[in-house]
């Protein structure tokens, strides 16, 4: 047995130093690790569906009925959210819902671009309700026809990691409310584009590794579904609350219920 004695250190160390540049922490690790510092863990507590959406800020600011993005009416029942990135360094929320409201941007089925939510770090901009099909992903695709499409900002003096938590949250409520799950909340890069040398868009940039889904992309849908939860939870303190006062009020009443007779009362032994 001396022998082991001998080769199981040196099998350790081989193995140690076999792992050790494995170990090493990948850029994009390193930043959804420095991204989630900045903005701390999501809170554990329930957060009320009403409390959640004024945090948001939305400004509703339609593109008018019957207008460029929305001159055709159709319909849709949301089974996805798309996540997009604006690429423009000059251009805030509010001059993205401007231009959508002017007709400025050109493309798709319809001939006008448009989506629901532009986000930066201090405001949610609405376009088109979430009803509404919008011209944002894939021309007659799925992403088109099923998913609410989300902008995030991109302009010079925008917090970039504000607007990541802000579109966060606003993917969690759009959830909850439309009872979409996690797993359906989707890059645009998932939406491949027909008749494009690349299909798959690189978008949003920051959240992707090579183009493709990756460490930043799982740490991003994670935070939704921390934010997500939050919600659920409110749900479920609501039911027990509603328990706690049945059973408040049930105790109320027997202990008022009338003494028919000395001894039929609980304590009325006197």
């Amino acid at each position: 047995m001396s022998w082991l004695r001998l080769v199981i250190p040196i099998v350790v160390m081989a193995v140690t130093i076999a792992i050790l540049p494995s170990c090493k922490t990948a850029p994009a690790s390193t930043k959804a690790i420095l991204w989630e510092r900045e903005l701390g863990a999501v809170a554990e507590a329930p957060i009320s569906p009403n409390r959640a959406h004024q945090e948001l800020n939305i400004k509703v600011d339609l593109i008018p009925k019957g207008k460029y993005g929305r001159r055709i009416f159709r319909r849709m029942q949301a089974r996805y959210i798309t996540i997009h990135s604006t690429q423009n360094p000059t251009g805030d929320a509010y001059a993205h819902s401007k231009a959508l409201k002017r007709g400025a941007l050109r493309g798709g089925v319809v001939g006008y671009l448009c989506w629901h939510f532009t986000v930066q770090d201090d405001v949610v901009i609405q376009h088109i309700p979430t009803d509404e099909r919008g011209e944002h992903a894939d021309f007659d695709g799925p992403g088109n026809r099923y998913s609410i499409g989300i902008e995030m900002c991109e302009h010079r003096g925008n917090d970039q990691v504000a607007t990541m938590d802000r579109t966060a949250k606003l993917a969690a409520t759009l959830m909850y409310y439309h009872q979409i799950p996690v797993e359906n909340v989707r890059a645009h890069y998932h939406w491949p584009r027909e008749g494009y040398e690349t299909p798959n868009k690189n978008c949003p940039h920051f959240l992707l590794e090579g183009g493709r889904p990756g460490t930043n992309w799982r740490w991003f849908v994670g935070r939704i579904n921390r934010h997500h939860e939050r919600l659920v939870a409110y749900n479920e303190y609501l039911r027990e609350k509603q328990k706690q006062e049945e059973r408040d009020r049930h105790s109320r009443e027997i202990v008022q219920l009338p003494c028919l007779h000395r001894f039929t009362c609980f304590g009325a032994f006197t």
